[in-house]
């Protein structure tokens, strides 16, 4: 079912764009059938699961490439406490869901004491729910203009969520906001040169964000079905 699923998705997703596996709560058994059926890039968002997928599969970190998927990107999508560091930036190819100044400044240390530059992605608050995390557009432009402050970060791009609604009308002002916020940066700032990425949409609207300038979509349930929440 994993493999058929992937083969469907793959059939519409342009060849340009990064499919991110969204493998939280499920078992390393499903993943292992994802990686066999050609998938690379695999999304966690919970730092213990995460290290400890990172460790039985392997990837491309510093010793993954014994593992038994050496070629898994490992993506960390979730909201990240700085006492979770370690659990997370040694694997991490990315990590797309830096939520705060106060965050970003404990990566930029760890990178500096670990001998690392971290790729990260901005998380931009878009959606209507207050509960979510990350910035809005104008902390965004602020922070970049002082991104020479942390030289063990790449900027690499923006991530961010639509509102949680069924109203597609909704859904696709929310991505055009963040579209428009990325090429804003692209402009503004020709000096990113890595700041290309784009990740939004997700299972129930990634066709959507599609048209707003997605360059990956993280995608869970439509690939693996519902979450087993009892996994740890």
């Amino acid at each position: 079912m994993i493999r058929e699923n992937l083969e469907n998705i793959r059939k519409e997703l342009p060849s340009d764009i990064t499919l991110v596996a969204v493998s939280k709560f499920h078992p390393v058994e499903a993943l292992k059938e994802a990686y066999d059926a050609g998938q690379r890039v695999f999304g966690e968002s919970r730092p213990q699961e995460f290290a400890a997928k990172a460790a039985e599969l392997g990837g491309r970190f510093p010793g993954g490439e014994s593992g038994e998927c050496p070629e898994i990107e490992w993506h960390f999508i979730g909201h990240l406490q700085t006492n979770k560091l370690k659990m997370v930036l040694p694997y991490a190819s990315l990590v797309q869901s830096i939520d705060s100044v106060h965050l970003l400044k404990a990566v930029d240390a760890w990178g500096g004491a670990n001998g690392k530059v971290i790729d990260v992605l901005l998380e931009v608050h878009i959606g209507a729910e207050e509960t979510k995390q990350g910035f809005h557009e104008e902390e965004v432009v602020d922070l970049l203009f002082d991104a020479d402050r942390y030289p063990n970060i790449r900027f690499c791009g923006l991530m961010g969520m639509a509102s949680n609604t069924d109203d597609e009308e909704t859904v696709e002002a929310d991505f055009a906001r963040i579209d428009a916020l990325m090429a804003y940066l692209v402009d503004l700032f020709p000096e990113l040169t890595s700041f290309r990425t784009l990740s939004i949409g997700m299972s129930g609207d990634w066709k959507i964000a599609l048209k707003h300038g997605a360059t990956v979509v993280r995608i869970g349930t439509a690939i693996f079905g519902q979450r087993d929440y009892g996994t740890r």
